[in-house]
């Protein structure tokens, strides 16, 4: 007789990304990878020993040429998700940022090309009240782009799990000191 083999969940990909909110007078600047039928904020991973500012010029150049100015912190986003497969647990730093005056953005509408290692990217503005209709990552973001705050938020969203999936243990409540 052969007994079933426990599975074990396989813990989420720790990752740390910085987001960039690119914004015009009603527009958000967003993009997607080739294959991708979603839209999300340009940025990606931060790599260790970087600043979540610095990663965002790194990345804006190399996905699409572009020198950018990093500004405030918006929020900070804790995104649990699955994304081909993989389960990730995402901490994102999503900070205003400003294009350098007399570049791409400012020069053409687009949409623009971009590319992620051997990826092509596309990025593309959207108006604030397309939001609602668009397949956004994180969905959050639909009605948080659609307002201007300057508030700084701390979100933490979770995708909803699969069929079968089962939710990660939670860690036991802390003590308060007596």
């Amino acid at each position: 007789m052969t007994l079933p083999v426990a599975q074990t969940p396989t813990p989420p990909r720790v990752r740390p990304r910085a987001a960039a909110i690119i914004t015009r007078p009603g527009q958000v600047l967003l993009h997607r990878a080739e294959g991708d039928a979603f839209w999300a904020l340009p940025g990606g991973g931060i790599e260790p020993g970087e600043s979540a500012s610095e990663a965002l010029v790194r990345e804006m150049q190399e996905e699409l040429g572009l020198a950018v100015v990093p500004g405030a912190l918006a929020c900070v986003v804790e995104n649990f998700f699955v994304y081909a497969g993989v389960a990730y647990h995402e901490t994102g730093l999503y900070l205003h940022v400003h294009p350098a005056p007399q570049g791409l953005l400012d020069q053409s509408d687009g949409p623009y090309e971009g590319v992620e290692g051997r990826r092509r990217l596309e990025f593309a503005w959207f108006e604030r009240a397309e939001l609602a209709r668009l397949d956004l990552r994180p969905p959050f973001l639909r009605e948080a782009l659609a307002r201007d705050t300057a508030q700084v938020l701390h979100i933490v969203y979770r995708d909803p799990l699969p069929p079968g999936v089962l939710p990660a243990p939670s860690p036991p409540p802390s003590k308060a000191p007596a």
